[in-house]
């Protein structure tokens, strides 16, 4: 008994040896050497030289750092919430009336885009002179919005272009965890009278809390790293109204 213990240890050492290695070179020693680096003054042309907390006392008195961590906190509360109540929506709509393959290819596509791609599809969609956003507005009776170019709706319409490109993917995760439910205790709900709100809030809400969590965790941290979106649309702009955290960095 022992012998297979210490045999099942092995392989399951083997068969993480490889992503272990990866994590170990390009993750934790890349992490570690950063913080050393940080202690120190250097051009990467001549030798470092000690600093002790010097750049951490000028990254605390920044104000355009305290800019881009408000920016990138907001940016966060825009996109996260709706994200994860639209991906909910989506999985509870294929759960319940549209599992086919078909459409989870279609809602899982926007994913599929590099996210430079996206913020250029959605930069040419909301050109005031082109774009065929202002134009179903127009065919509605909205005016006409500036998006991109005002500093109030900058960041918004960047959460969006997210909120679009990654709702889908959210959305399968949900619809995988709706899928582990059992449908025995919908059915018991049922016969018990109670209604289709009620076993939302009452069995799939509770049993989906890992899947939620997961979705909820990853998302934020994807959200701390935006980047490219804005890189090719606003470019920190307009008056540093999308000047998030990595922007910042860059």
């Amino acid at each position: 008994m022992k012998l297979q213990g210490k045999s099942d240890t092995v392989t399951a050492w083997v068969f993480i040896l490889a992503t272990l290695l990866g994590f170990v070179v390009f993750y934790a020693i890349p992490a570690v050497r950063n913080v050393l680096i940080s202690f120190t003054q250097w051009n990467m042309l001549s030798p470092a030289k000690p600093a002790g907390v010097k750049n951490y006392s000028e990254l605390i008195h920044d104000a355009v750092f305290w800019h881009a961590f408000k920016i990138t906190v907001y940016y966060v509360l825009y996109n996260i919430p709706l994200q994860t109540v639209l991906a909910l929506f989506l999985a509870v709509m294929m759960d319940r009336f549209a599992g086919s393959i078909a459409i989870r290819g279609i809602l899982i596509l926007p994913y599929l885009l590099p996210p430079v791609v996206v913020g250029l599809i959605w930069l040419w969609m909301l050109n005031p002179l082109l774009g065929i956003v202002d134009g179903a507005l127009k065919a509605i009776h909205i005016p006409q919005q500036p998006f991109l170019g005002s500093v109030g709706q900058a960041l918004p319409t960047i959460a969006g272009m997210n909120i679009w490109e990654y709702m889908g993917f959210n959305g399968i995760l949900f619809y995988a965890g709706l899928q582990s439910i059992p449908k025995s205790l919908y059915e018991a709900a049922e016969l018990d009278g109670a209604s289709e709100w009620g076993m939302f809030w009452r069995i799939t809400l509770p049993l989906l809390r890992p899947v939620t969590a997961f979705v909820v965790i990853t998302s934020v941290i994807g959200s701390f790293q935006i980047f490219d979106t804005i890189a090719v649309t606003t470019t920190g702009g307009p008056v540093n109204a999308t000047r998030v955290l990595v922007w910042y960095i860059y």
